[in-house]
């Protein structure tokens, strides 16, 4: 599935020059978890010296998902997704990979977005010493436990608040077109066949292709 906004084939050169942009808000956040995750398409996501524009997110939708970790209510580990929108919820996986969501919709109200996949924009020779093992650029952070290893997040930045701290979204200097693709989530079994998964179509960089 796929809404078609016009395609842009991304430059392949291994670094791209740095733009100073506007840090996204609270009130971008602040939204339904789906209009969040499909506008972050394009944003420019900035950890410390490094960025990539995220082209691939997945939404979930709080107490009404069986696959949110929110679902089943406030835990001393999801205590963070209730709160208030534009933090980041940094959790562990196969005891191993961190990933990284952040946090949409009103306080109160459950929802969060899984960042999957970014075209990596700076600090790339930063991002190879993180990952000395891949020889493509294409494979450094096309994953949710690979993006957050290429960029130094762990889960100290579990509950940062995007718009004051090291970790933020940017508006990309330019705003530009691209076709938005559609699917069921990647790697979960519950709630599996709902189309929450978003991704720029064409796009080298997301962690499935078409």
């Amino acid at each position: 599935m796929g809404q078609t906004m016009g395609l842009r084939n991304p430059p392949m050169s291994d670094e791209r020059p740095a733009t100073k942009c506007d840090r996204l808000p609270y009130s971008f956040y602040a939204r339904p978890t789906v209009e969040v995750a499909r506008e972050l398409l394009g944003k420019v996501l900035v950890h410390g010296n490094a960025s990539g524009r995220i082209v691939e997110t997945e939404a979930y939708l709080g107490l009404e998902d069986a696959a949110a970790h929110s679902y089943s209510g406030i835990t001393l580990r999801t205590k963070v997704i209730f709160g208030p929108p534009g933090h980041a919820y940094v959790y562990l996986i196969y005891g191993v990979y961190e990933c990284l969501n952040i946090v949409a919709e009103p306080a109160g109200l459950p929802g969060c977005v899984l960042i999957r996949a970014i075209e990596p924009l700076t600090g790339i020779p930063l991002m190879r010493r993180r990952r000395p093992r891949i020889k493509r650029v294409e494979d450094l952070a096309n994953g949710p436990g690979k993006l957050t290893l290429a960029l130094g997040i762990t889960r100290r930045e579990n509950g940062a608040d995007l718009t004051k701290s090291a970790l933020q979204v940017h508006s990309p200097p330019i705003e530009e077109v691209f076709a938005i693709g559609v699917s069921p989530r990647i790697g979960i079994t519950k709630a599996a066949d709902r189309p929450l998964r978003y991704y720029i179509r064409g796009n080298p960089f997301v962690s499935r292709r078409e």
